[in-house]
Formats: structure tokens, sequence, C-alpha cells
């Protein structure tokens, strides 16, 4: 699929003087860049949507941990323990 981007002198500029020194084409550049964008936003909205339905999960039962218990157990996974996360309580 062709798409039209408008872009202005300096960052056409940019993105060859970068596409010369990758020894790449400036559509190679420009696609990598998109790619990586889309990929960086979808991840960061499927962290916001996970934020949400676990906002939504608390308020209708208040299972949580506190801090200090998910601490402990974040201490337990990087020291290289293989462990289960604690139960969420009231």
């Amino acid at each position: 699929m062709a798409t039209t981007v408008k872009l202005d002198d300096d960052l056409k500029n940019r993105i060859q003087n970068l596409a010369k020194a990758r020894h790449r084409s400036a559509h190679w550049i420009m696609r990598e860049a998109i790619r990586h964008y889309v990929d960086q936003e979808e991840k960061r909205e499927a962290f916001k949507q996970d934020a949400l339905r676990a906002w939504q999960n608390y308020q209708e039962n208040g299972q949580h941990l506190t801090s200090d218990e998910a601490d402990a157990w974040l201490e337990k996974l990087e020291a290289g323990l293989d462990t289960e996360p604690p139960k969420c309580h009231d």
C-alpha cells in the first residue's frame, strides 16, 4: 500500500543523511521508524488497558497486594528464585 507523507525539508534531509550513513534507502529508514513507533505505542496502549482492567477489578472486588508484598515477591524473582506471586486479599 502506497502512502504519501509530507515532510519538512529539515526532516527530509536528516532522513536522507541517515540513510546514506547506514547504506539504506530513505524509504527503509522511514518504514523502520514508523514500525518502531507503532510497536512502542501498541505496547503502551496494552499497558494502559491492563492498568484500566486491574483498576476495574479492584473496584469490583477489592482484591489487592500491598507494595511491600509486591516488592518482596519481586526481590525473590530478581534473586533468581522461581516463586509464585503472593495471593491477593481484601
